[in-house]
This record gives structure tokens, C-alpha cells and sequence, in this order.
């Protein structure tokens, strides 16, 4: 039995929840956002609670049931409190600035590189070098956040590129040199 799917998602505060079938939308302070469910799923709605059980006992039935709930949960949360990821930029003369919906980076090429972040995802940055992306949107903010983090990955001898904050980067010994 999925543990994670056992536990029911809480509806806080301010958030609504509307249950069609396998489409769910919710609603909340932040915004709101709609997915449509596995049809191996099936998605009740109680007073202030939201419960997912597998509409089949085998395998896959069992692992998209702690899936659809983590999914599920991930909503509720982003449209009451959102979700931030923030990045740390290393090396000399790696910048970044923000304009509007567009982020210039400055990463060691010869030329900018110019992001357009998408929709629901916002970015400030501080310092020039700490970049903090926000959004509702889970998933796609992570995928932003690897898109950006792309451009130049940390490299292991110097640790220079674009890291999550906290990341540890193992780093390499040099050449040790003619003796």
C-alpha cells in the first residue's frame, strides 16, 4: 500500500477545489490550476479533504495513486503559499539582470543569453549573482529552473556555471604538474 497516497490532501483556507471526473481544478489566493488525472485513479472530494484511491490493485494501479496525490497535494500548496527555487551564479564576470518576463544572462559567451521565462513563473535577483525564481506551477518551475541551469552547468575544477542554492559540486584536483 502507497503510504503517501494513504494520507488525504487538506484544502486550507481560502482554496477551492472542483472535482469533474478526472479533471480537478483548484482555486486559491495565488492563482489557480487544472489537471486532468490517470484514469487508473479516482479522485473524491469530502469536506475540506481530498482523497485519491486506485481504482486497481496492481502495479501500476499502486503507483500512480502516491503520484496523483503528490501531484494533487503539490496544487493545493502552490495556489495557497507558491514555490520558490533559488540558484546561486559562480565566475568571473557571470551576471544576471531581469527585465519584465525576459532574463539576460552573462555567462562567458561572446553574447547575452536572453530567457523568456514563461507564464506564472516570476524572477528577481539580488546581487547580480542569486537568482530566485517564483511560481505556482510546481513542475514547470523546475523545469525552468533546469532550462536556465543548462546554459552553463558547474564545471568540477573551478565550480564556475549556474547551481542550486545549497548544491554541493564535487570538485576535481588540477593537473598536478611536471615534477
Amino acid at each position: 500500500m502507497s503510504r503517501i497516497g494513504k494520507l488525504p490532501v487538506n484544502l486550507p483556507a481560502g482554496v477551492e477545489a472542483k472535482v469533474d471526473g478526472q479533471r480537478v481544478e483548484i482555486k486559491g489566493p495565488k492563482g489557480a490550476l487544472a489537471r486532468e488525472f490517470h484514469p487508473m485513479v479516482l479522485i473524491e472530494q469530502q469536506e475540506g479533504v481530498l482523497r485519491v484511491t486506485p481504482r486497481e490493485q496492481n502495479q501500476q494501479g499502486k503507483a500512480l495513486w502516491g503520484l496523483s496525490r503528490t501531484l494533487l497535494n503539490n496544487m493545493v500548496v502552490g495556489v495557497s503559499a507558491g514555490f520558490s527555487k533559488v540558484m546561486e551564479i559562480n565566475g568571473v564576470g557571470y551576471k544576471a539582470e531581469v527585465a519584465g518576463t525576459t532574463l539576460k544572462l552573462a555567462l562567458g559567451f561572446s553574447h547575452p543569453v536572453i530567457f523568456e521565462l514563461p507564464a506564472g513563473i516570476s524572477a528577481s535577483v539580488e546581487k547580480n549573482t542569486t537568482l530566485t525564481l517564483t511560481g505556482i506551477d510546481r513542475e514547470l518551475l523546475g523545469q525552468t529552473c533546469a532550462t536556465i541551469r543548462r546554459y552553463r552547468p558547474p564545471e568540477p575544477y573551478k565550480g564556475k556555471g549556474i547551481k542550486f542554492a545549497g548544491e554541493a559540486i564535487r570538485r576535481k584536483v588540477g593537473k598536478a604538474g611536471v615534477k
